[in-house]
């Protein structure tokens, strides 16, 4: 987190990975509290580039909490999810069913609202499918019914989560 320090941000590593056209999140944690998370969905842009913005913004831009300190930085933990492409879950009526928690991500979508939660969220909470599709709505700051409402776009993403265990790492 060079950014905190006032350092300058290290160079993209040169892995094969880096450049992959890729959409990811950056999720930070606390004593296994959430910290910060933010993303950027769309995959138009190398991987490596993402991560690093998605990194300085879940640290300093999440709405929810306050910019990290630099004196927390031993104690979070950071984990990557890059996410791979999307695609809509069926055709109205959508049957819950067909989404597998704990593998499958969900976005929602009807008009300017748009909700994300990851693949992990949905087993953090010990939710079932309809649970999860509810809030995911809720996420889009839509009722949490409005995945069974015509107009609202559900799809189903995977990731590959990567990042450090315990504390501080």
């Amino acid at each position: 987190m060079a950014h905190l320090t006032g350092r300058p941000l290290p160079p993209i590593p040169d892995v094969p990975g880096a450049a992959l056209q890729r959409g990811a999140f950056v999720t930070l944690t606390q004593g296994g509290a959430l910290r910060g998370c933010i993303g950027h969905i769309a995959d138009e842009r190398p991987l490596g580039d993402v991560v690093r913005e998605m990194t300085v913004a879940a640290a300093r831009d999440d709405p929810r909490f306050a910019p990290v300190a630099p004196d927390e930085l031993p104690d979070l933990v950071l984990e990557i999810s890059v996410l791979l492409p999307a695609a809509p879950l069926a055709t109205t009526p959508l049957d819950p069913s067909g989404i597998v928690v704990g593998r499958d991500g969900l976005i929602v979508r009807r008009g300017r609202h748009v909700g994300l939660l990851l693949p992990q969220v949905a087993t953090e909470y010990h939710w079932e499918p309809e649970a999860f599709l509810a809030a995911t709505c809720r996420k889009a700051g839509l009722p949490p019914h409005a995945w069974r409402e015509p107009g609202t776009e559900v799809l189903a993403f995977q990731a590959d989560v990567f990042g450090e265990t315990g504390e501080g790492g």
